[in-house]
């Protein structure tokens, strides 16, 4: 087929950036790529193909349809311009939360729920970055022995809040480390040599958005509405790549030995060697797509329980690599054909 014509939207934000080098890469077939941002960034130089290429600001007078637009600009812009694309016939992959509470809409990990990308799809939800390489791990076992209820704690890298969260940490690090004052502004407190127990605002009963998040997501994707799940969701000093401590239990009796070989057929890589203290860490995850397990073990205070260790980089197989492998999924299902001219 000829090349599709693509637009990412948020182009220069931290997750967008990763877009325009997937697509910039030639995963998807492409012949001419638009990098949309906000009227602050516009003007922003962007590589593709060895050409610099100029960040436009999305506007009236700026939009063109497109066959395929991933969106990373924030739940706001979604609600606006995702519409609009879709109406102009564009297909829409969004990395924001806007639509993923949408029963109408695809949540989508391709890995696992890849079936809800039926014909006739417009709009896609990409799932929160937390949520997507907790599931990785939790489907291929779900598969073996029935999850009965999930426990989580993450430790979320500074780059889930953006890219001027990045530059919060590392210039918070500095006043520090200068005995400057910090000026938290990403964040409800200094993140530099912190550990901040707060992803998102909290609701009356003391629960996070995040941690909301991570319970209503993983229900839908693994298609358990009533799946006990209970998260504690913590943001710490890491560039990027989130970590994740999971208590998962099952109907059958788990077995650790083929926990490892059914997470390791499932394209998980599995660092579990605690004699040698392997197991995943960030600084190692980040810049690459995989999700990563380790610290794979019997839970002592439950009989049919894993323990378990995730790592994997937010910003790609929990956003920029997750939402372009969904396009490549509806590529391959005929759901995805260039239809601008």
């Amino acid at each position: 087929m000829s090349g599709l014509k693509i637009a990412v939207v948020g182009a220069t934000g931290a997750v967008g950036r990763e877009m325009w080098r997937l697509v910039a890469s030639g995963v998807l077939p492409v012949s001419r790529v638009l990098p949309y941002t906000s009227a602050r960034s516009a003007g922003t130089e962007l590589m593709f193909h060895g050409t610099s290429v100029r960040a436009i600001a999305l506007s009236e007078n700026t939009f063109e349809p497109v066959d395929l637009a991933l969106f990373s600009a924030g739940a706001s812009v979604a609600r606006e311009w995702a519409p609009r694309f879709v109406a102009a016939g564009s297909v829409v992959v969004d990395n924001s939360s806007a639509f993923r509470k949408d029963p109408d809409v695809p949540l989508v990990v391709p890995e696992i729920n890849g079936q809800a990308l039926e014909a006739g799809v417009r709009l896609v939800a990409n799932p929160n970055c937390s949520t997507i390489q907790m599931v990785m791990a939790l489907a291929p076992l779900h598969r073996s022995w029935r999850l009965r209820s999930v426990k989580v704690a993450t430790y979320q890298s500074a780059s889930g809040a953006g890219a001027r969260a990045l530059t919060e940490l590392l210039e918070g690090t500095r006043q520090y480390l200068e005995g400057g004052v910090e000026e938290p502004r990403a964040f409800p407190h200094p993140i530099a040599f912190n550990v901040i127990p707060q992803v998102g605002d909290f609701d009356a009963a003391g629960e996070s958005v995040e941690e909301r998040k991570m319970r209503d997501e993983t229900r839908r994707i693994l298609g358990l509405p009533d799946l006990p799940l209970s998260a504690t969701c913590v943001r710490v000093p890491v560039l990027r790549a989130h970590s994740e401590a999971v208590w998962a239990s099952f109907e059958d009796v788990p077995d650790p030995r083929r926990a490892h070989a059914l997470l390791t057929e499932a394209g998980i890589v599995v660092e579990d060697d605690p004699a040698r203290s392997r197991y995943p860490l960030p600084r190692h995850a980040a810049g690459r797509p995989e999700v990563f397990v380790g610290r794979l073990r019997s839970d002592p205070s439950d009989p049919r329980g894993l323990a378990f260790w995730v790592v994997s980089d937010n910003l790609l197989k929990g956003a920029a690599t997750n939402a372009v492998q969904v396009a490549e999924a509806l590529l391959a299902r005929g759901l995805l054909a260039r239809s601008v001219s």
